[in-house]
């Protein structure tokens, strides 16, 4: 299996549904970058902190996530 431990984190407390996306727009050559630095199978796990409140920002990360070919979600449970 895949590593379970968390290489980074994205808090997103407090950011509106756009600043939330462009985080993590701008996040994500990084992480891709630090998954390729590294070894085979070139996967690293983030932990991405929507808060807590309303659905908003929960449901636009899932979008975002789904949206991504270099994004996958990990199962429940694994954390």
């Amino acid at each position: 299996g895949y590593p379970c431990d968390v290489s980074a984190t994205l808090d997103l407390h407090g950011c509106t549904r756009d600043e939330a996306l462009a985080k993590l727009d701008a996040t994500l050559e990084t992480w891709v970058d630090a998954a390729m630095r590294g070894s085979y199978p070139f996967v690293i796990p983030v932990r991405i902190v929507c808060g807590c409140g309303g659905q908003v920002l929960s449901e636009t990360v899932e979008k975002w996530i789904r949206g991504k070919a270099q994004v996958a979600n990990c199962p429940n449970g694994i954390f």
